[in-house]
């Protein structure tokens, strides 16, 4: 009975013993392989299998792309302003062998890298060139990181300043200039803006003149207009009256004419005709050739009278 517990255990043993030597490699992740304490190999993504009890699986190590961010340093400018600048940097491990046994703790290497480059590239800066150059101040951080970090297996992609932190008695004179500025951009917009009013009033003023005097225009037109047509129907009422009278008149002797008067009453027709004609308010009176030779007669027979009066 004790020997059937003893294999028992051993098979145990022995199975937990090789279930300890499959390794499954996850994406993104890489495992470095030691043998007796040496370096034997790096694992990619997959199924592995190691030889119990002489190797071993020394570091796991994470090849995605890592962010960390460091806590505001220390720097001073070119011209003696000290500030507070905290960085963010974002990395990514290329090498895992190189990472494992490159450096003893790569962050805290990392960091201080960042703040050594960092003093360097703002010393080299006055404080304005500081606050207005941030893109610059990236690329240089960058630049100089990738190349630091090569030999550790580390590949520096970005590098940002996320504040900086001047003193607070900058930082109250950079507030009096801002609210400065806001307070001239307000001035300027209310005076452009007033302007623009002004110039608005007078235009509606303008238009509203143009508009009253073409309207006055207009009715002066309508007013000329109404006046010619009055006169012109006035002056046509009194030709076809006067026509009319006339009509009647010689309607009138055309009919004594048909009647059978003789000349004498023909005559004196013509003679009422025509005195009606005058007291008209015509300008212009057409006498008949008839009427002519008639009132030639009498000034003919007046004429004879006078010089061959009766005896008595």
């Amino acid at each position: 009975m004790a020997g059937f517990i003893v294999i028992i255990v051993f098979l145990i043993v022995a199975l937990m013993v090789l279930a300890s030597c499959v390794k499954i490699v996850p994406q993104a992740s890489a495992l470095i392989l030691e043998r007796l304490g040496a370096y034997k190999a790096t694992w990619g993504v997959g199924i592995h299998f190691k030889v119990p009890f002489i190797e071993r699986v020394s570091k796991r190590v994470n090849l995605k792309e890592q962010v960390v961010d460091f806590p505001p340093q220390p720097v001073i400018t070119k011209d003696n302003v000290t500030m507070r600048i905290d960085t963010v940097v974002f990395f990514q491990i290329t090498d895992p062998k190189l990472y494992a046994y490159g450096v003893e703790n790569p962050i805290m290497a990392i960091e201080n890298l960042s703040a050594t480059t960092l003093r360097n590239i703002i010393g080299d800066m006055e404080l304005d060139e500081t606050l207005t150059s941030r893109e610059v101040i990236n690329t240089k951080m960058r630049a100089s990181l990738d190349e630091a970090t090569d030999p550790w297996g580390i590949k520096v992609n970005r590098v940002e300043l996320k504040n900086i932190i001047p003193p607070e008695a900058i930082q109250d004179a950079m507030e009096k200039q801002m609210k400065a500025e806001r307070e001239r951009r307000e001035s300027i917009l209310i005076a452009e803006g007033e302007k623009r009013s002004t110039i608005l009033v007078a235009e509606g003023k303008k238009e509203s003149a143009i508009l009253e005097a073409e309207a006055e225009k207009q009715a002066a037109i309508l007013r000329a207009e109404a006046q010619k047509e009055r006169m012109i129907r006035e002056a046509e009422g009194q030709a076809e009256a006067i026509m009319k009278v006339q009509q009647a008149n010689a309607d009138g002797i055309r009919s004594i004419k048909e009647a059978g008067a003789d000349q004498a009453v023909l005559t004196l027709k013509s003679l009422e005709a025509f005195a009606k004609a005058a007291d008209g308010q015509s300008t212009k009176i057409i006498i008949p050739s008839e009427i002519q030779g008639l009132a030639g007669l009498a000034t003919s027979l007046k004429e004879v009278l006078a010089e061959n009066p009766k005896e008595p």
